[in-house]
C-alpha cells in the first residue's frame, strides 16, 4: 500500500521539468473535509509527510476545454488525495480511497470510470512503509518505518486514477478533483518491507498510461519489473514520521 509519501517540488518547477501546463491555482483551497489538529499541514509544495486528504500534485493528459479536438497536453493539477466517486452524495463520509488495487480497480464501482479515461501520475521523492517490529516494554507490537526512493535521487511518478466530483447541492461550485494511487504486489527486495507497493510508472509508459482517448494496456496494471524495483533504495527512518504533524527533512534521515 502507499499511505504516506514525501515530495520536494512545487507546481511551476514540476511543470517546467516535464513540459506541462501548470493548472494549479496560486493558493489552492483545502479539501472540504480537511482534518485539523495534529493532522496538519495540508499544503502543496515541499511536504515530507504527505497523508491522505492532503491536496497533492498530479499529472494528467487532457484536451483543451476551448478546443477539444486539439492534441492532448500534459497538465499539472492539484487534487485531493483520496478519490471521491462521481456518484458520492457528499465528501468525507465514505472510505478515504487513497489506494486502489491495480488488479481489481476496473471491477470496482468507485474506480471503473476512472480506469477508462481518467488516469494520472502522482509525483513523489519516495514513499514510506512500515514493517512489523519487536514488542515494546508493554508487550505490544511495534512498527518500524522505512523510506523507499530512487538510488539516483530522481523523482518517482506513481500510477493513479482521478475523478471530478460535482456538488449537487451547489451546481455553481467548481468540481472537486481527487485521486487515488494504484498499488500492486511488491517485487524484489521491496517485498521484505511490505507485500504491496505503489505502481511505479516509468517515463516510456507515460503516453500509454495518460492517453485520455484510449484504454491503458493491461500490462500497466501489473507489477513493475524487478529492474525498476532494484533501482529503489530502502532505508529505515525515524518513527517521527508516525505523526503527520512532524514534517521536515529529518524524517528522511537514515536511522
Amino acid at each position: 500500500m502507499c499511505g504516506r509519501f514525501a515530495v520536494t517540488t512545487d507546481p511551476a518547477k514540476l511543470a517546467a521539468e516535464i513540459d506541462a501546463v501548470n493548472e494549479v491555482p496560486a493558493s489552492p483551497p483545502p479539501a472540504d473535509d480537511q482534518p485539523s489538529d495534529d493532522r496538519e499541514p495540508r499544503t502543496l509544495g515541499t511536504n515530507y509527510n504527505v497523508a491522505p486528504t492532503s491536496t497533492i500534485l498530479t499529472v494528467v493528459e487532457r484536451h483543451s476545454h476551448d478546443d477539444p479536438h486539439d492534441d492532448p497536453r500534459l497538465r499539472v493539477r492539484a487534487m485531493r488525495w483520496g478519490l471521491v466517486p462521481t456518484w458520492a452524495k457528499e465528501v468525507g463520509k465514505g472510505p478515504l480511497l487513497f489506494n486502489a488495487r491495480a488488479e481489481t480497480a476496473a471491477e470496482k464501482s468507485s474506480f471503473r470510470s476512472s480506469v477508462k479515461s481518467k488516469r494520472c501520475l502522482v509525483p513523489m521523492d519516495g514513499w514510506y512503509e512500515w514493517k512489523p517490529g519487536p514488542e515494546n516494554s508493554k508487550g505490544k507490537p511495534t512498527k518500524i518505518p522505512f523510506f523507499m526512493s530512487p538510488e539516483d535521487g530522481t523523482r518517482l511518478f506513481m500510477a493513479g486514477l482521478w475523478s471530478a466530483w460535482h456538488d449537487r447541492s451547489n451546481p455553481d461550485a467548481p468540481p472537486l478533483l481527487s485521486c487515488t494511487i494504484l498499488t500492486t504486489d511488491a517485487v524484489g527486495d521491496l517485498r521484505e518491507v511490505h507485500d504491496r507497493m505503489p505502481r511505479i510508472m516509468p517515463y516510456d509508459s507515460w503516453d500509454a498510461w495518460l492517453d485520455p482517448d484510449h484504454p491503458a494496456p493491461s500490462e500497466l496494471f501489473a507489477p513493475p519489473s524487478e529492474a525498476i524495483a532494484d533501482a529503489i533504495a530502502i532505508r529505515e527512518v525515524s518513527p517521527l514520521v508516525n505523526r503527520v504533524a512532524n514534517n521536515g527533512p529529518e524524517l528522511l534521515a537514515p536511522v
